[in-house]
């Protein structure tokens, strides 16, 4: 795999995944040659799946992968923000950037699934409102870890107020760990990302579709006179591979898509066809990270077949 071109695992735990099953899969993804190892941020299951045993928190998991990993980047996609204060975040996400060496990358979106908040007693505000947190929490949390170490940081916003603020813990990564922020909004998402992210991120969507919001980004960044290639282009696509048809479709039976779907939709296929349709992301909107979702979390071979046959080739 080439150096600038980066594979990155994505598991989504709240459809049925314990702590042990993610350490198994981010010790794998380690040994087999990825980049890094990520998992959303949801307190609920999603579709026909029971969720059981239940989720598991994302910041708590992080942390103790960062102590049983030491190579692989870790990150949320995307933490929301709608569960956590911002400042206490903030010092959630340096403490593991600490306990990882400085291998963190933050993940924040502005939340979204309502049924989660509902379950669970997280209040959920209108889209709006959802959005002026968002961006009022992005200015806190890269505002603390900028700070300057032995100067306060403070902030006086419509929904959240700091004052004198130590701005402690310091990430170990300086001035900050990586930002990443995604979606396809056509207006405040990229003007936020041109403001605050190192890497923007779009999930399952097709190509078209990217390729004009990674443009949209791109004009915001030259609206405040930002220069467009410091933002970092990724996109997640749910992983399908198989050797043969007949491995392909154990795979989709296993994770309860349809092949077609997946080919048409997803990172599916024979590894020739993966590598192809890896080579027309990269042509047509100049991705330089792809974050796998691999739902089956106890199909290591997967993984072993991507590392193997289509990683080499990219």
């Amino acid at each position: 795999m080439s150096e600038n071109f980066k594979l990155r695992i994505f598991t989504e735990p709240q459809q049925g995944a314990t702590y042990d099953d993610l350490l198994r899969v981010a010790k794998h993804t380690e040994a087999t040659g990825y980049d890094a190892f990520f998992r959303s941020d949801h307190y609920l299951k999603m579709g026909s799946v029971t969720g059981e045993p239940g989720p598991t928190d994302a910041w708590v998991t992080l942390g103790g992968l960062a102590r049983e990993t030491s190579r692989i980047r870790l990150g949320t996609l995307m933490s929301a923000g709608t569960f956590r204060l911002p400042g206490p975040l903030a010092i959630s996400v340096a403490q593991v950037d600490q306990m990882s060496g400085g291998r963190v990358e933050f993940g924040l979106g502005s939340g979204w699934y309502e049924e989660e908040h509902t379950a669970y007693g997280i209040p959920f505000p209108s889209l709006k409102e959802r959005f002026d947190r968002y961006t009022e929490q992005l200015e806190i949390i890269t505002g603390l870890w900028d700070t300057p170490p032995g100067e306060t940081f403070g902030f006086q916003g419509e929904y959240y107020q700091l004052a004198d603020s130590p701005a402690l813990p310091k990430p170990v990564q300086r001035p900050r760990p990586p930002v990443l922020i995604g979606g396809k909004g056509k207006k405040r998402t990229p003007e936020l990302a041109a403001r605050f992210a190192d890497e923007f991120n779009l999930p399952f969507t097709d190509v078209d579709t990217a390729a004009e919001q990674f443009e949209r980004v791109s004009a915001a960044c030259t609206a405040i006179g930002r220069d467009a290639g410091e933002v970092v282009r990724s996109v997640a696509l749910v992983l399908c591979v198989g050797k043969d048809e007949a491995e392909l479709a154990r795979r989709a039976e296993a994770i309860g898509w349809e092949v077609a779907d997946l080919r048409a939709a997803g990172l599916a296929g024979t590894p020739a066809e993966a590598v192809d349709k890896i080579g027309t992301w990269r042509e047509r909107t100049g991705i330089t990270r792809l974050y796998l979702q691999v739902l089956d979390l106890t199909d290591l071979d997967h993984l072993d077949l991507v590392a193997s046959e289509i990683a080499p080739q990219l």
